[in-house]
């Protein structure tokens, strides 16, 4: 099967046939398009699972900060997993870090809306931009008071 053609028909198939290819330094063989978009499409997807995991971790600060008569174990296991995750991620890809405040603000919008979503306080109630440094927020000790 010609390699373009098993990319769309097989993508397994396709993958470890390409990654022999590469192994093997048959460089002519290579579907080189695909396997391209394949990378930059790795590339966005750890950085959409960044922005994804900030989003969890702000929606919690947010409900820490706003509903403490509710905090719980849960929730600051939660906050403390994140963390986590998202220094692992960091550590795994350093180039992440670029924007980190960008990833932050986009981040910011979907956590309004779980915070909202998840406490029943109008999202209006919080900031309209994150109220937390990206340092506060990968900092294990930092917990929001009101």
């Amino acid at each position: 099967m010609d390699v373009v053609m098993e990319y769309e028909k097989d993508f397994h198939s396709w993958l470890m046939r390409n990654a022999l290819f590469l192994r093997e330094r048959k460089f002519t063989e290579i579907d080189a398009e695909h396997i391209a978009e394949e990378l930059e499409a790795m590339g966005r997807s750890e950085k959409r699972e960044l922005v994804s995991r900030f989003s969890v971790l702000i929606a919690h600060l947010l409900k820490w900060k706003y509903q403490a008569v509710r905090r719980s174990r849960s929730w600051k296991n939660t906050i403390s997993t994140q963390r986590i995750d998202i220094n692992d991620l960091l550590e795994d890809s350093p180039s992440l870090r670029h924007d980190i405040r960008e990833k932050i603000d986009r981040a910011y919008k979907k956590a309004r809306l779980k915070a909202e979503d998840e406490t029943g306080i109008d999202k209006e109630k919080f900031p309209a931009v994150c109220p937390f440094s990206a340092e506060e927020i990968m900092n294990e000790e930092f917990f929001p008071e009101e």
